[in-house]
């Protein structure tokens, strides 16, 4: 099972939800949260922090190396918030926050086309889909590149 956790970022204005792979680590491994329009104003550590296109999310990395320890029996000095992510310890539940909101017209108006034309709606949301990874790659998301 895995617990899906929301967090609003530090001006307030959005919110991201993560995903928690295997409930190895808590959602407090979250510290904070900073969208686009505040991330510009947190102060940047890498030892702390994860930059994915001007969101950054900053982990409690002692708590999240104290959970590497006990659940995954991992070397410490190992752990980093890009292990953290790319491993999808804590990652974003989609692509980037707010995909299932940009992509709901898109998918509804492929999907409509399932029952009168099977063929074709599987070509389409096959190309749709591989044309959206390739987008959100270029466009640098971290999830993206891995997919």
């Amino acid at each position: 099972m895995c617990v899906e956790v929301r967090k609003q970022c530090e001006c307030g204005e959005k919110e991201a939800q993560f995903h928690m792979r295997d409930n190895i680590m808590s959602s407090e491994v979250i510290d904070r949260l900073y969208c686009p329009s505040c991330s510009a104003k947190a102060e940047k550590d890498k030892a702390t922090m994860l930059d994915d296109n001007g969101w950054i999310i900053e982990y409690d990395m002692d708590l999240a190396r104290m959970y590497a320890i006990s659940k995954l029996s991992m070397d410490p000095t190992t752990v980093n918030p890009e292990f953290i992510f790319d491993m999808g310890y804590v990652a974003w539940r989609e692509m980037y926050p707010g995909e299932t909101e940009d992509i709901a017209g898109q998918r509804k108006k492929i999907i409509s086309t399932m029952k009168e034309n099977p063929k074709r709606y599987l070509e389409e949301i096959n190309a749709w889909s591989i044309n959206r990874i390739k987008g959100l790659k270029e466009a640098g998301w971290r999830k993206a590149q891995n997919a």
